[in-house]
């Protein structure tokens, strides 16, 4: 089968001819129809993550916002069939720890991050093999397309269970979502549909305006604020007292330092953006003034697969549609241009792969 493979950090992926997954008795194979480009890919393209001992190994195959339809069944899966359209998660659960008997299968301490490590290969290629299906897979309802679930990825779970989990937001609170990509732009229409106010904070306009159309109430562009002015004032005069909760969605130490600055008395940060290698996954932060003011702060990886029903039925019932966010559908060639494109900001929205097989067979 046809897989984009990581040779060597930062230079392009290498799309070769592969062996097939093998079938595990508890796993499911997994025909890839559509897989999202994320920005986590990017960092382990460009080898980050040796600072938390997280570097993705050489040889890997990437991608981890895959859906599909089921191909191979292994013998001890019962409640999944050839043909099955699912959705995978990236951070796969084994099942029986702690964690994943008590709802938390997204933090597994057994678990595997899908593309990330030599154990689970990535979708970045024509099929995926699924370790322990019956707890990781979830079965799409009718009218939701593979593409939708790739946007859903882990930026889309990631997003969600932030907002509706983690920070738990009610009606009416301002949300301050800081970085426009594809993880803060479905921040941007989950906390939307949530009932949150959201205001949109990125440096580039076309961004600004796909989180408009997406339901921001308010965007601030950080590169126009007039001189004596940041982010952090701005976000507190729309709201008078600062934002409820506020996220950070990119993981720069100044978008996540403003999304601290930016809370009212008893506000909740979010972070889900992953640190650069400008960081080394470390951020200075104002802890006494935190203290002070009652401040929450969390951070969300993915979702538990237990709890993915709740994110499909909202976009079976029409409340949430993450296709909005796809704005380009590639060939697995195409996957080394638009990581290199992720390193300057020059892609929008989500991008996701359609097409695996050679345009010559």
């Amino acid at each position: 089968m046809r897989a984009a493979v990581l040779e060597a950090y930062g230079e392009p992926l290498s799309i070769e001819s592969v062996e097939p997954p093998e079938l595990a008795p508890h796993g499911v194979i997994v025909d890839v129809e559509a897989c999202g480009i994320c920005r986590s890919d990017w960092h382990a393209w460009q080898g980050h993550g040796e600072w938390a001992d997280d570097q993705v190994p050489l040889g890997q195959i990437l991608g981890h916002e895959p859906a599909g339809r089921v191909a191979r069944v292994g013998d001890d899966v019962e409640t999944l069939a050839v043909g099955d359209r699912v959705a995978v998660p990236f951070n796969l659960g084994e099942g029986s720890c702690y964690q994943c008997r008590n709802g938390h299968g997204n933090v597994c301490e057994d678990g595997y991050a899908l593309g990330f490590e030599s154990s689970v290969p990535g979708a970045f290629a024509e099929q995926v093999h699924v370790p322990h299906a019956e707890f990781n897979v979830t079965t799409l309802p009718d009218g939701v397309s593979p593409e939708a679930v790739a946007a859903l990825g882990c930026r889309y779970v990631t997003a969600f269970h932030a907002l509706a989990h983690r920070a738990d937001i009610d009606a009416g609170d301002w949300v301050a979502v800081h970085g426009c990509g594809g993880l803060g732009l479905a921040a941007v229409q989950i906390a939307t549909a949530l009932g949150g106010r959201v205001i949109a904070v990125d440096v580039r306009e076309e961004p600004l305006e796909m989180a408009a159309d997406l339901g921001a109430e308010e965007t601030i562009d950080a590169s126009a604020l007039e001189d004596g002015e940041n982010v952090p004032d701005a976000i507190d005069a729309i709201t008078d007292r600062g934002a409820h909760v506020s996220v950070d969605a990119l993981g720069r130490a100044e978008t996540c330092r403003n999304s601290v600055d930016c809370l009212r008395i008893r506000g909740t940060h979010v972070q889900i953006g992953l640190t650069t290698s400008a960081e080394k996954g470390e951020v200075a932060l104002p802890i006494d003034e935190m203290t002070r003011w009652d401040v929450t702060v969390v951070g969300s990886r993915g979702m538990p697969p237990s709890r993915y029903d709740e994110l499909l039925r909202m976009i079976e019932g029409g409340r949430l549609e993450p296709e909005q966010l796809v704005t380009r559908r590639v060939g697995l060639e195409d996957v080394s241009d638009r990581l290199a494109a992720m390193s300057d900001y020059e892609t929008s929205g989500v991008e996701v792969v359609t097409a695996f097989s050679s345009s010559s067979e």
